[in-house]
């Protein structure tokens, strides 16, 4: 049977194989899912399928109240979450949730990691959030709901925009990621991953490391983002 969602399920697919070939998930844990505004729906991949044996037609579309509109496998635990960033944030098209060692490492400190450098002042000019860890009466709630509460109340109290820090850690959990895309949210995953391990690096060489200098922030910035950009073909 031919499915209307067939090239979104491929798209899905090939970012959750993206994902385990760039070494960010342990077994079966972590996920991407990517969306379809026009029909308001998104693809995310089944809860507790080893990656070598999952299929383009495994993938499951689930709408934004969280109701499976085709597939035959329950969808990923963080389904929820993913579909509450969807309703609030309408210019992503894709969320990934890793299990990468340094990402949750920070999350597991409770720790926002500092910008330390020039690599990390490539992708964002502020420090990667950790959302602290979620109150009880919300953790037993509904909690891959709260989960994207807890996101979004973050990105209020620090006043940060979704658009410019596509990345945040839970604390006590790990990272999720977005983007334009499923692949775009992958992407900033594996960025999330290698800054979050040169910041551990950083302190463990220099415990005192100073924050980088804000003329090198906005610099390195605005080379890869905006009007004046220059890197890059």
């Amino acid at each position: 049977m031919s499915s209307r969602y067939k090239d979104l399920k491929q798209e899905c697919y090939e970012a959750n194989m993206q994902l385990n070939a760039l070494n960010l998930v342990v077994y079966t844990f972590g996920n991407v899912s990517a969306v379809d505004r026009e029909n308001g729906v998104f693809a995310i991949k089944p809860s507790g399928v080893p990656y070598e044996d999952l299929k383009p037609e495994d993938i499951v579309i689930v709408d934004f109240d969280n109701n499976i509109i085709e597939g035959t496998m329950r969808p990923s635990s963080d389904t929820k979450t993913h579909a509450y960033l969807y309703k609030n944030w309408p210019n992503i098209g894709g969320v990934a949730h890793t299990h990468a060692t340094y990402s949750v490492a920070w999350a597991q400190a409770q720790q926002d990691i500092p910008i330390f450098g020039t690599t990390h002042a490539d992708y964002l000019t502020a420090d990667i959030p950790c959302a602290p860890p979620m109150a009880d009466s919300l953790i037993e709630g509904n909690y891959e709901h709260n989960t994207g509460i807890q996101i979004l109340d973050c990105f209020k109290e620090k006043n940060l925009s979704y658009e410019e820090v596509e990345m945040i850690l839970i604390g006590n959990h790990g990272p999720f990621a977005w983007g334009k895309s499923a692949a775009k949210a992958v992407y900033n995953s594996k960025v999330l991953e290698v800054v979050a391990e040169m910041a551990y690096l950083t302190l463990q060489i220099n415990p005192n490391a100073p924050r980088l200098k804000d003329s090198l922030i906005k610099k390195h910035y605005n080379r890869k983002h905006g009007k004046d950009s220059y890197y890059g073909q």
